[in-house]
This record gives structure tokens, C-alpha cells and sequence, in this order.
């Protein structure tokens, strides 16, 4: 099972931003691998640092006015 990911997949997983996830690994010292990332150790940090990322807000579809 695959355990490297890309800042998108994850961000996407996590219900967050890219950027807010690359800044989050540079700031913990997470590596950035060749493009990815690994989750298992993503999550590690996440949970001893008692950290959440910020959710992005989903915008929903405007109702077409008639």
C-alpha cells in the first residue's frame, strides 16, 4: 500500500490547502521528497503536536435566478 503522497493528494484527503500543508511540513522538519510526502509520518507529527490544519471553506453553487 502506497504510504508517499503528493502535498495535493493529501491536502485533498486532509480537507486543507497545499501551501497550508507544505508550510506545515517546513515548519515541523517533515521531508518533501521528491514531490512527496510520507502520510504515516505526516500524521505522527500531526497527532504528538496535537495539531490540526485549517479547513477550506467549500463554497456552494448559487441558485440560478429566474
Amino acid at each position: 500500500m502506497a504510504n508517499h503522497f503528493t502535498p495535493d493528494e493529501l491536502a485533498q484527503e486532509l480537507g486543507t490547502g497545499t501551501r497550508d500543508l507544505i508550510q506545515f511540513c517546513v515548519k515541523e522538519g517533515i521531508p518533501i521528497y521528491k514531490g512527496k510526502i510520507d502520510r504515516s509520518l505526516l500524521m505522527a507529527v500531526m497527532k504528538a503536536r496535537g495539531a490540526e490544519l485549517p479547513k477550506v471553506q467549500t463554497r456552494r453553487p448559487q441558485s440560478a435566478k429566474v
